[in-house]
């Protein structure tokens, strides 16, 4: 499974969606590697925009490709922006795979999400999950644009012989998280809820839902780690699960980030609100029999995130 090793030592490297966590934390990690880093903003290329794409890739010439691209938040914004979800990203997913494969990109590593996995799924969740039941009915519009996502890295690899491999990130938080009121994940919204009720001496945080899911979550810069290695040593049309292979119920979850920050209030539950899966465990057996094991701890990533929260909000 791991591949001929690939050097990405004096490679122009094309970080698309380096403006969103995920792509911050890859451009961060990429700054120890040999590599001419290539970015571009949404005023610079409208990823959706086909032409626009082959466009950038035909000045450019990125030879290798992290598409973290992506619209993403939460389940509120996944239940409400439905067509956004699918269509943002059905498009931008299939223009940078195409324009890679068409101005002969050397390796090209598609982000996906563990939300691709059916809602019931047997857990751990497997790679050959993928397409085996239902979706979770409020992040579906997401979940399948990731899923085609797959399909077209399996498919340019069938048809033309690229090298284009896919990773699936488990819940993930840190710097340059959306922390939104309404449309952020959970951790973000929880760091963000228990900082203010600090702040303002609010007795009592509401959490959404019934805290009874239990949820894995990924520091942002172990996921950033964790794909340089894979683009350097992994080459396969099956997806990679990323994630640390440990999760927590959201209660419990919510109680160690109110003490990462130093809430003491109570903290009470909304079962109007919606809980999503009740379980997301990743199987990470693939991605530890290839060499690679989540360095940072729960509490320990938690307190990092609200570093970097705190010096978002400055």
């Amino acid at each position: 499974m791991a591949g001929t090793p690939f050097k990405l030592n004096g490679k122009r490297v094309f970080v698309a969606g380096h403006q969103g966590m995920v792509g911050g934390a890859l451009v961060r990690r990429l700054a120890s590697e040999d590599v001419e880093l290539l970015t571009a903003t949404r005023g610079e290329v409208d990823l959706r925009n086909q032409t626009a794409v082959s466009d950038w890739f035909a000045r450019r010439h990125p030879q290798v490709v992290f598409l973290a691209a992506a619209k993403v938040g939460g389940i509120v914004a996944n239940d409400t922006l439905r067509a956004q979800f699918i269509y943002d990203n059905l498009m931008l997913t299939a223009n940078v795979i195409h324009a890679a494969h068409l101005h002969g990109v050397e390796k090209l590593m598609f982000l996906g999400s563990s939300c691709i996995y059916p809602k019931f799924a047997p857990q751990p969740l497997r790679e050959d999950s993928i397409l085996t039941g239902s979706l979770e009915p409020t992040n579906e519009p997401y979940a399948v644009a990731k899923i085609a996502g797959i399909k077209l890295i399996e498919a340019y690899r069938s048809q033309y012989g690229r090298d284009f491999i896919s990773v699936m990130p488990t819940n993930l938080y840190g710097p340059g998280d959306n922390y939104h009121p309404e449309y952020s994940h959970v951790v973000a919204a929880l760091i963000r809820r228990f900082h203010e009720a600090k702040v303002a001496g609010i007795p009592d945080v509401v959490v959404w839902g019934t805290g009874t899911p239990r949820r894995e979550f990924l520091y942002v810069e172990d996921l950033a780690d964790a794909c340089v290695y894979l683009m350097k040593t992994y080459s396969c049309d099956e997806p990679v699960n990323i994630g640390t292979g440990e999760d927590i119920p959201i209660a419990e979850f919510a109680r160690l980030v109110a003490d990462a920050i130093g809430y003491t209030g109570t903290i009470s539950y909304d079962p109007s609100r919606p809980d999503g899966t009740p379980r997301k465990l990743l199987d990470v057996d693939r991605l530890l029999k290839l060499g690679w094991r989540a360095r940072t701890s729960l509490n320990d990533g938690i307190k990092l995130a609200y570093l970097a929260f705190l010096d978002q909000i400055k």
